[in-house]
This record gives structure tokens, C-alpha cells and sequence, in this order.
């Protein structure tokens, strides 16, 4: 039988907001069979980086300021140069979120810069895997994918607003985002053990 696959959540969040969607994320990967760590990236511990060094699978996440991932992150993101260097986390599988307090808010930036990360470490970067939501006149604020990334899970969030005021269909969709992960990386894991690799 296939172990669980391992997966990480390494992120930051300035005001809590982008911590609502690592919950999400971590309430998916969860249901879709994965045993999940939180990391929040401000200070790593010795024993964090040895969770995700070991972890199967990497989610990262962020606010977006300033049209890029915070830069708390971008000293996570430093401090990782060594792994880069031994390739610690080649192969393993990826994924990102982020939020904003404006509806676009350059998020795709965010996500492109956790794409180039991940193939810096030679990882394997899972997309959303879900058509844009709320594109036709039929459409509603409600529906999964509403604001139509799909590189990762995006969400807005006025600044002025606490973090109970994420929205749902963004914590949906990052929980959506959490399941995918969870399964995609089940696949692998269990296509190794089939090639016995």
C-alpha cells in the first residue's frame, strides 16, 4: 500500500488574510488524503526545514505586495539557496497561493515568481486545474476560480476588511487547490512505487 503523501504549506501572511487560505489549503490536502504541516516562513526552525526537506510536496503562499510575494517570503525564498544547491527538493511536487486586497493586484506575479522558485529547485509545479468562474453574465461571485487564475489560487480581500471577510469562493477554491495537490501527489508517489523508483 502507498504511504500518505507528505505536504508542506510554507507561507506568510502579513494581516491573516493569506493564512485563512493556507487553512484551506491545509482542509483539502487533508480530505484528499495527505498528512500536511503548516510553516509560517517568518523565522523556520531547524525541525521545519526538515519537515519540508521530507515533505513530498511543497504549497507556497503569500500576500501580494507590490506586485510580487512579500518580503518575508523573499527571505524564505533566500534562506533556501542551499537546498537549490544540493537539490534537496528536486522532484517533489509544487504549488502556490496568494491574495491581494485588490482584485487584480499583479497576482500573477505572485504565482509566476512560486512557479520560477519551484523549477529552480527542479520540483514539479501543479497548476489550479479549474476553468476561470463568474466569465458570463450567468456566472456569480460565488463560483470556484472566480476571479480566473490558473496558475495557482487567487484571492482579493479589501485591506480595510478583518480576516473573516475572505471569501468563500476564494477559500473554496484554495481548498480545491489543497485536494488537487493532495491527489496529484498521491499519483506520483504511487507510479514510483509501481516503477519501484
Amino acid at each position: 500500500m502507498t504511504r500518505k503523501p507528505s505536504i508542506a504549506i510554507a507561507y506568510h501572511s502579513g494581516h491573516g488574510h493569506t493564512e485563512r487560505l493556507a487553512q484551506a489549503v491545509r482542509t483539502g490536502a487533508a480530505a484528499a488524503g495527505a498528512e500536511v504541516t503548516m510553516i509560517q516562513v517568518g523565522d523556520v526552525t531547524a525541525e521545519q526545514w526538515h519537515a519540508l526537506d521530507t515533505a513530498d510536496a511543497i504549497v507556497f503562499g503569500s500576500p501580494t505586495y507590490m506586485g510580487t510575494a512579500s518580503g518575508d517570503f523573499h527571505a524564505f525564498a533566500e534562506a533556501t539557496s542551499k537546498r537549490w544547491q544540493a537539490q534537496t527538493w528536486k522532484d517533489k511536487t509544487a504549488a502556490g497561493f496568494t491574495n491581494s486586497a485588490c482584485k487584480s493586484g499583479d497576482k500573477h506575479s505572485t504565482l509566476a515568481y512560486f512557479a520560477t522558485l519551484a523549477a529552480q529547485h527542479q520540483m514539479n509545479w501543479v497548476n489550479l486545474g479549474l476553468p476561470p468562474g463568474w466569465y458570463t453574465s450567468t456566472g456569480s461571485e460565488n463560483d470556484l476560480n472566480r476571479l480566473g487564475y490558473f496558475s495557482g489560487a487567487a484571492a482579493t480581500t479589501p485591506a480595510d476588511l478583518p480576516v473573516e471577510s475572505v471569501h468563500k469562493a476564494d477559500l473554496a477554491t484554495a481548498e480545491h487547490l489543497g485536494a488537487r495537490v493532495g491527489h496529484h501527489t498521491g499519483v506520483v508517489l504511487a507510479g514510483r512505487a509501481a516503477l519501484g523508483v
